[in-house]
């Protein structure tokens, strides 16, 4: 069976190198271009995951499920071998000390940061917390509004509603899941991480800042698609990662409203390739696709309830992979 996914990917590759433009950035220089569309079709059950190098597997469905849980310590993510973030984690960490240069040369390397942060009672509660980054605005948007209390009647005719200020928590997740199984045709089928008043305080800002489904009746039955906004895009690492991610997302969400996963469509804004990154993209460019996977969830995944209820009942191990087959991973450095 054709793979179209590799192709794709392979292609935008060759279209960055060819077609970027050099730009300098907080990170480095890169070949960027602007504007550009990855489309997957779910067929015959076969999941989303690049056979060119190989993938971390084990690494995606962690992360996803530390979004889905609304957390935002990396202790989660280290106590399951899962180090994505471990170098924004740990950049941000060293930024705390900028302005007191005599204490710069006694911090931990980050090696001993990550081991502080999985074995030493209290280290992660202060250090390991990265802000309302994706989990939090998935699962618990807060936002300020107007509570009607009581009426009050003015010297008129006019009765007038007495408001007080008070926070609310949006769980966007569970919402998206509701209107679903309720309004499935619904065009408001939307989760944003984009929160402008919380973007001070994340360590990084959300870099798939929303997403939208849609829900299409056909020959008697539901399929569901999803569109994911990426406003920057690290292609050779994170591009993959973000696909596969957002592949088995949708797969969940699907069997949690008993709908078919139909498509997923990424649309990037900046997608570029850094400067030290070329080597591992011109290797990974001769590399010939191979069979995509099949994903296979676990039996004891609740898809009966509520996201907690399904949550509560899986963990990394519960989704696994039939017939994947890769070539070896390739080392592309990573910019934080």
């Amino acid at each position: 069976m054709k793979n179209g996914l590799d192709e794709q990917y392979i292609d935008l590759l060759t279209d960055i190198l060819e077609n970027g433009v050099e730009k300098n950035t907080r990170n480095g220089k890169v070949l960027s271009v602007f504007g550009r569309t990855i489309r997957y079709k779910f067929k015959d059950g076969k999941f989303p995951l690049l056979t060119t190098k190989k993938m971390a597997w084990k690494s995606i469905c962690t992360e996803l499920l530390w979004f889905l849980r609304g957390k935002t310590n990396i202790k989660y993510l280290v106590d399951n071998d899962c180090h994505i973030w471990d170098g924004d984690t740990y950049k941000n960490f060293k930024s705390r000390f900028s302005q007191m240069p005599g204490i710069q040369s006694s911090l931990p390397t980050k090696e001993e940061f990550i081991d502080k942060i999985k074995n030493q009672d209290g280290y992660a509660e202060k250090w390991g917390e990265l802000g309302p980054i994706y989990g939090k605005q998935w699962r618990e948007w807060k936002t300020e509004v107007a509570i009607p209390t009581t009426l009050k009647i003015d010297d008129g005719d006019d009765i007038e509603p007495l408001y007080v200020k008070g926070t609310q928590y949006i769980d966007q997740i569970q919402n998206l899941i509701n209107d679903l199984k309720t309004n499935p045709d619904s065009r408001r089928l939307m989760v944003s991480a984009w929160n402008v008043g919380e973007l001070y305080a994340m360590v990084l800002p959300p870099c798939h800042n929303f997403w939208q489904m849609y829900s299409v009746k056909k020959e008697g039955k539901r399929y569901l698609s999803m569109m994911v906004n990426i406003r920057s895009n690290d292609v050779p690492l994170g591009l993959p990662f973000n696909i596969a991610s957002y592949g088995l997302l949708l797969e969940i969400i699907s069997r949690l409203v008993n709908m078919i996963p139909d498509e997923l469509i990424a649309n990037l804004g900046d997608a570029h390739i850094y400067k030290n990154q070329i080597d591992g993209v011109k290797e990974q460019l001769t590399r010939t696709p191979m069979k995509l996977p099949n994903l296979i969830i676990s039996d004891d995944a609740n898809f009966n309830g509520t996201i907690d209820e399904f949550l509560e009942s899986c963990n990394k191990d519960s989704f696994k992979l039939n017939g994947y087959e890769s070539h070896p991973s390739i080392k592309i450095p990573l910019s934080n």
